[in-house]
């Protein structure tokens, strides 16, 4: 059973039938990242430069409904390939916020991850919102990490 998540966290778990290191390239990779995290119409990575380690910058570019731009970015916190990626996260819809946290935790028993993502931080009702999209994001890299097992 899964402790209840404090009221500043989104907690979200799906298991995926591909092997934790293809889950954790997804989630990295500038180039296969752009090709699940959106959705025709709605909103759409184009764009995402890295420096993958413990301090590294991130930042993620793309567009939102209307075609309207959006960049999200961070800083890697931790990283133990393939099991474990924390970032900040900074949307440029809330840079008046403070930081939030990502967690993307991969467990991965017989070829079958189960993937645990927890956004921390979100110190309002506003922000807890805008963040209700987790479980949509996870299943289209549920899709993506499938198709390309």
């Amino acid at each position: 059973m899964n402790p209840a998540p404090a009221s500043g966290e989104i907690v979200q778990e799906m298991s995926m039938h591909a092997q934790a290191e293809r889950i954790f390239e997804a989630l990295t990779n500038p180039e296969q990242l752009v090709q699940w995290w959106g959705i025709e119409g709605r909103f759409q990575a184009t764009h995402l430069e890295r420096d993958l380690r413990p301090g590294g910058k991130w930042v993620m570019r793309g567009t939102a409904m209307g075609g309207r731009p959006f960049e999200i970015k961070g800083e890697y916190r931790e990283i133990d390939r393939p099991r474990l990626l924390v970032t900040s996260w900074v949307a440029d819809w809330h840079e008046q916020d403070a930081p939030t946290i990502v967690r993307w935790d991969l467990e991965e028993t017989n070829g079958v991850t189960h993937v645990r993502l927890t956004h921390s931080g979100l110190t309002n009702d506003t922000l807890r919102s805008n963040y209700r999209g987790w479980p949509q994001l996870l299943n289209l890299l549920r899709e993506y990490a499938e198709a390309k097992s």
